[in-house]
């Protein structure tokens, strides 16, 4: 019945999370498994972001292929 008598962390996670948002600790970036989420965004975000970039510069000067 490991489902039904679990350990309730809520109140020792709220400390967790109270006393790094003091020291101005960005709130997406208190938690243990943070980095392993931000990093693979931020690379999906950024290329996407410079890919798009490209394309919309490459219109403008009148090329209608991406490459």
């Amino acid at each position: 019945m490991g489902l039904f008598n679990n350990a309730n962390k809520v109140p020792q996670l709220q400390r967790q999370y109270q006393a790094a948002y003091k020291q101005h600790v960005r709130i997406w970036t208190i938690g243990s498994r943070s980095r392993y989420l931000l990093v693979p965004y931020a690379i999906v975000f950024g290329t996407t972001l410079a890919a798009g970039l490209y394309g919309m510069g490459r219109k403008v000067l009148g090329y209608n292929s991406f490459y």
